[in-house]
């Protein structure tokens, strides 16, 4: 990242440079729990867009933020948070890990609480995205042609491919957990899940078009923070074969796990020749369904049909 090109940051509908620091580490200790990028400038309009209330004690701001995210407000030691006072002249209360409620900023200076603000967005968001994705919007593929549509391509591709490298019956997908994928979600409390259900039911009110419909209900999202923006339209897409699916004993260990705790683990995974297959079945026709709902899918998990379980969804029938 260049010093005079620093990277910018969309937060609430406000652009932020994120001005490069040295970064200090500290041996024996994780680095990302006293993570501070320092100051944090507007780029585009002035740092007014919250709302700051005035009180007998001089200005006060309030945001909620999931409590897996306050030990990086605070930092080592409480380190990151004394920085965050010290340069803007606040106080900054947090609810104890595991308690949720709301992170409550003062001082005597309104400019001091905007401040703050930001720079707490700015820690939030950095680190939203360092963690693994929880759930995902789909449309579920769970007509039985389609199913079946997919079994016989399985069966063809073996036929036809299996001395390509690395091309082997377990790296396809589950015929039960095939969907369209619209986009990847970091839910962090259950208070940001039902905050998904309700955006999601809101966007059933305006949107028709399917392409339109998966485009306006990801530009929503990503409004909200709940998704990160990497493009601006979405192409959605069914998995069918992937090699974090393959169950090969000797290939053990070599995918991206997470352990118990979330945290993402990365290694090798045997890769596969995928050229012949997308020569010989570009065009298959995997059969026709009615798209009439859409789902928050939960990863890691199934309902009782084999299908990734929903924590909501939207009909339009």
């Amino acid at each position: 990242m260049e010093v005079l090109r620093p990277q910018l940051i969309r937060i609430g509908g406000r652009i932020y440079r994120k001005n490069p620091i040295q970064e200090q580490t500290y041996q024996h200790e994780e680095e990302d729990e006293d993570f501070y990028q320092g100051f944090v400038e507007c780029a585009e309009e002035p740092c007014d867009g919250y709302e700051v209330v005035q009180t007998e004690q001089g200005f006060q701001c309030t945001l909620r933020a999931p409590s897996l995210l306050y030990k990086h407000i605070v930092g080592k030691r409480g380190d990151t948070r004394k920085k965050l006072e010290m340069e803007t002249k606040t106080s900054i209360s947090i609810p104890k890990l595991g308690q949720e409620g709301e992170i409550v900023i003062t001082g005597q200076h309104r400019s001091g609480v905007i401040s703050a603000r930001t720079r707490i967005d700015v820690l939030l968001l950095t680190f939203r995205r360092k963690q693994p994705f929880t759930h995902f919007l789909s449309f579920f593929l769970n007509e039985v042609e389609v199913q079946e549509r997919f079994l016989k391509f399985q069966e063809e591709v073996l036929e036809r491919c299996s001395m390509d490298r690395g091309v082997d019956s377990s790296i396809f997908q589950n015929p039960k957990k095939l969907h369209l994928t619209i986009g990847m979600l970091v839910l962090l409390s259950e208070q940001e899940i039902q905050q998904t259900c309700e955006m999601l039911k809101q966007c059933k009110e305006d949107f028709i078009e399917l392409q339109e419909l998966v485009d306006r209900v990801l530009e929503r999202f990503q409004a909200s923070g709940l998704i990160v923006k990497e493009w601006n339209s979405v192409k959605l897409h069914a998995t069918v074969m992937n090699t974090l699916f393959r169950k090969d004993p000797n290939a053990e260990g070599r995918y991206n796990l997470y352990t118990a705790d979330g945290k993402y683990i990365f290694k090798e995974r045997e890769s596969f020749d995928g050229r012949n297959i997308l020569k010989l079945f570009e065009n298959y026709y995997f059969g026709t369904l009615k798209l009439n709902s859409v789902h928050i899918s939960q990863r890691f998990t199934v309902d009782s049909f084999g299908n990734y379980a929903s924590c909501g969804q939207i009909d339009f029938s």
